[in-house]
Protein backbone atom coordinates (compact mmCIF):
# COMPACT_ATOMS: atom_id res chain seq x y z
CA UNK A 1 0.00 0.00 0.00
CA UNK A 2 1.70 3.51 -0.70
CA UNK A 3 1.77 6.26 1.60
CA UNK A 4 -0.95 8.33 0.09
CA UNK A 5 -3.25 5.71 -0.18
CA UNK A 6 -2.68 5.37 3.56
CA UNK A 7 -3.55 8.97 4.49
CA UNK A 8 -6.90 9.07 2.14
CA UNK A 9 -7.74 5.96 4.47
CA UNK A 10 -7.65 7.11 7.32
CA UNK A 11 -8.38 10.30 7.10
CA UNK A 12 -11.66 8.79 5.45
CA UNK A 13 -11.95 6.49 8.90
CA UNK A 14 -10.70 9.07 12.10
CA UNK A 15 -14.15 10.09 12.51
CA UNK A 16 -15.46 6.97 13.08
CA UNK A 17 -12.32 4.66 14.13
CA UNK A 18 -12.41 4.65 17.83
CA UNK A 19 -15.89 3.11 17.27
CA UNK A 20 -15.47 0.88 14.32
CA UNK A 21 -11.34 -0.74 14.43
CA UNK A 22 -11.04 0.30 17.52
CA UNK A 23 -14.07 -1.65 19.39
CA UNK A 24 -12.80 -4.63 17.36
CA UNK A 25 -8.89 -4.46 18.60
CA UNK A 26 -9.59 -3.12 21.58
CA UNK A 27 -8.54 -6.34 23.35
CA UNK A 28 -4.96 -6.30 21.63
CA UNK A 29 -4.34 -3.01 22.55
CA UNK A 30 -5.08 -3.85 26.70
CA UNK A 31 -2.32 -6.69 26.52
CA UNK A 32 0.13 -4.86 24.64
CA UNK A 33 -0.24 -1.85 27.24
CA UNK A 34 -0.52 -4.12 30.02
CA UNK A 35 3.53 -5.75 29.11
CA UNK A 36 4.59 -2.92 28.47
CA UNK A 37 3.68 -1.31 31.97
CA UNK A 38 5.17 -4.53 33.05
CA UNK A 39 8.66 -4.20 31.06
CA UNK A 40 8.10 -0.07 32.47
CA UNK A 41 10.56 2.75 30.79
CA UNK A 42 10.44 5.00 27.84
CA UNK A 43 8.05 3.55 24.70
CA UNK A 44 7.98 4.70 21.16
CA UNK A 45 4.31 3.32 19.51
CA UNK A 46 4.79 3.27 15.94
CA UNK A 47 1.26 4.39 14.38
CA UNK A 48 0.10 5.86 17.33
CA UNK A 49 -3.57 6.54 15.38
CA UNK A 50 -6.21 8.28 17.45
CA UNK A 51 -4.50 7.40 20.77
CA UNK A 52 -6.17 5.06 21.53
CA UNK A 53 -3.76 3.26 23.63
CA UNK A 54 -2.48 5.75 25.58
CA UNK A 55 -4.81 6.22 28.18
CA UNK A 56 -4.36 2.47 29.04
CA UNK A 57 -0.43 2.73 29.62
CA UNK A 58 1.23 2.78 33.14
CA UNK A 59 1.80 6.09 34.02
CA UNK A 60 5.31 5.41 34.83
CA UNK A 61 5.83 4.72 31.26
CA UNK A 62 7.18 7.35 29.14
CA UNK A 63 5.26 7.46 25.57
CA UNK A 64 6.31 9.07 22.75
CA UNK A 65 3.95 8.67 19.58
CA UNK A 66 4.15 8.81 15.53
CA UNK A 67 1.73 8.62 13.08
CA UNK A 68 1.63 9.95 9.21
CA UNK A 69 -2.21 10.62 9.33
CA UNK A 70 -2.59 14.37 10.54
CA UNK A 71 -6.28 13.39 11.09
CA UNK A 72 -5.43 11.05 13.46
CA UNK A 73 -3.19 13.07 15.70
CA UNK A 74 -5.35 15.49 15.94
CA UNK A 75 -7.56 13.14 17.74
CA UNK A 76 -4.49 11.66 19.75
CA UNK A 77 -3.67 15.03 20.99
CA UNK A 78 -7.47 15.91 21.94
CA UNK A 79 -7.49 12.30 24.00
CA UNK A 80 -3.77 13.26 25.47
CA UNK A 81 -4.81 16.60 26.86
CA UNK A 82 -8.52 15.63 27.62
CA UNK A 83 -7.22 12.90 30.00
CA UNK A 84 -3.90 14.76 31.15
CA UNK A 85 -1.93 12.35 30.24
CA UNK A 86 1.42 13.78 31.45
CA UNK A 87 3.38 10.80 30.35
CA UNK A 88 2.89 11.20 26.92
CA UNK A 89 5.91 13.73 25.87
CA UNK A 90 5.65 13.95 21.93
CA UNK A 91 3.38 13.11 19.34
CA UNK A 92 4.86 13.47 16.02
CA UNK A 93 3.90 13.32 12.41
CA UNK A 94 6.22 10.98 10.53
CA UNK A 95 6.95 8.36 8.07
CA UNK A 96 7.76 5.02 10.38
CA UNK A 97 10.06 4.44 7.42
CA UNK A 98 12.36 7.29 8.19
CA UNK A 99 12.06 7.43 11.80
CA UNK A 100 13.52 10.54 13.14
CA UNK A 101 15.20 9.80 16.18
CA UNK A 102 18.89 8.84 17.21
CA UNK A 103 20.17 4.74 17.57
CA UNK A 104 18.58 3.35 20.46
CA UNK A 105 16.80 5.95 21.52
CA UNK A 106 13.49 3.99 23.21
CA UNK A 107 13.45 1.25 25.73
CA UNK A 108 10.76 -0.52 24.10
CA UNK A 109 8.86 0.34 20.63
CA UNK A 110 4.74 -1.05 20.37
CA UNK A 111 3.52 -1.16 16.54
CA UNK A 112 -0.74 -1.97 17.47
CA UNK A 113 -2.73 -2.69 14.38
CA UNK A 114 -0.55 -0.90 11.71
CA UNK A 115 2.52 -3.54 10.50
CA UNK A 116 -0.08 -4.56 7.79
CA UNK A 117 -1.17 -1.01 7.12
CA UNK A 118 2.75 0.21 6.24
CA UNK A 119 4.39 0.75 2.96
CA UNK A 120 7.48 -1.37 3.22
CA UNK A 121 6.93 -3.15 6.32
CA UNK A 122 10.36 -4.71 6.29
CA UNK A 123 12.25 -1.09 6.45
CA UNK A 124 9.60 -0.18 9.34
CA UNK A 125 10.80 -3.31 11.10
CA UNK A 126 14.06 -2.21 10.25
CA UNK A 127 13.84 1.40 11.79
CA UNK A 128 11.93 -0.04 14.91
CA UNK A 129 14.46 -2.01 15.39
CA UNK A 130 17.24 1.11 14.95
CA UNK A 131 15.69 3.33 17.57
CA UNK A 132 15.12 0.45 19.79
CA UNK A 133 18.18 0.18 22.54
CA UNK A 134 20.04 -3.27 22.68
CA UNK A 135 17.77 -5.66 24.80
CA UNK A 136 14.49 -3.58 24.50
CA UNK A 137 11.48 -5.53 23.35
CA UNK A 138 9.10 -4.50 20.34
CA UNK A 139 5.70 -5.20 21.42
CA UNK A 140 3.53 -6.01 18.15
CA UNK A 141 -0.22 -6.72 17.64
CA UNK A 142 -1.45 -7.82 14.48
CA UNK A 143 -3.82 -9.81 12.05
CA UNK A 144 -1.75 -12.10 9.95
CA UNK A 145 -2.96 -14.11 7.13
CA UNK A 146 -4.54 -17.58 8.04
CA UNK A 147 -3.24 -20.95 6.28
CA UNK A 148 -6.71 -22.62 5.84
CA UNK A 149 -10.39 -22.62 6.18
CA UNK A 150 -12.79 -20.05 5.75
CA UNK A 151 -11.00 -17.29 7.33
CA UNK A 152 -8.34 -17.49 4.81
CA UNK A 153 -10.73 -17.62 2.36
CA UNK A 154 -12.16 -14.02 3.92
CA UNK A 155 -9.04 -12.72 3.48
CA UNK A 156 -8.14 -13.61 0.34
CA UNK A 157 -11.03 -11.94 -1.11
CA UNK A 158 -10.70 -8.97 1.27
CA UNK A 159 -6.91 -8.02 -0.13
CA UNK A 160 -7.81 -6.24 -3.56
CA UNK A 161 -9.67 -3.80 -1.29
CA UNK A 162 -6.88 -2.69 0.72
CA UNK A 163 -6.59 0.41 0.17
CA UNK A 164 -9.90 1.04 0.82
CA UNK A 165 -9.84 -0.97 4.00
CA UNK A 166 -6.83 0.64 5.76
CA UNK A 167 -5.01 -2.61 6.11
CA UNK A 168 -4.44 -6.19 4.31
CA UNK A 169 -6.16 -8.53 4.87
CA UNK A 170 -3.59 -11.44 3.78
CA UNK A 171 -0.42 -10.08 5.23
CA UNK A 172 1.80 -12.71 5.91
CA UNK A 173 3.42 -12.78 9.49
CA UNK A 174 7.16 -13.62 7.97
CA UNK A 175 7.27 -9.90 6.51
CA UNK A 176 8.13 -8.55 10.26
CA UNK A 177 10.37 -11.61 11.48
CA UNK A 178 13.20 -11.07 8.74
CA UNK A 179 14.83 -8.08 11.02
CA UNK A 180 18.07 -10.24 11.76
CA UNK A 181 18.48 -7.84 15.25
CA UNK A 182 15.08 -9.15 16.48
CA UNK A 183 14.29 -12.63 18.30
CA UNK A 184 10.68 -14.01 18.78
CA UNK A 185 10.39 -14.62 22.17
CA UNK A 186 6.79 -14.37 22.82
CA UNK A 187 3.08 -14.79 20.70
CA UNK A 188 -0.06 -16.02 20.96
CA UNK A 189 -3.90 -15.49 19.69
CA UNK A 190 -6.08 -12.90 20.96
CA UNK A 191 -10.15 -12.85 21.09
CA UNK A 192 -11.80 -12.13 19.02
CA UNK A 193 -11.54 -15.60 17.12
CA UNK A 194 -7.91 -15.95 17.27
CA UNK A 195 -8.28 -13.02 14.60
CA UNK A 196 -5.42 -10.80 16.33
CA UNK A 197 -1.83 -11.80 17.39
CA UNK A 198 0.38 -10.88 19.92
CA UNK A 199 3.99 -10.98 19.32
CA UNK A 200 7.29 -9.56 21.31
CA UNK A 201 10.24 -9.72 20.08
CA UNK A 202 13.57 -8.66 21.73
CA UNK A 203 16.86 -7.05 20.42
CA UNK A 204 20.19 -8.61 20.76
CA UNK A 205 22.76 -7.28 23.33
Amino acid sequence: MELQAVERSYARWAPVYDRTFGAVTQVGRRRATALLGELGGSVLEVGVGTGLALPHYDRRVIVTGVDYSAEMLDKARAKVAAERLQNVVALHRMDARKLDFPDHSFDHVAAMHVISVVPEPEKVMSEIARVLRPGGSVVLVNHFAGQRGALALAERVAAPLADLLGWHSDFDRSRVLGETSLTLEEEYTLPPLGMMTLMRLVKAR
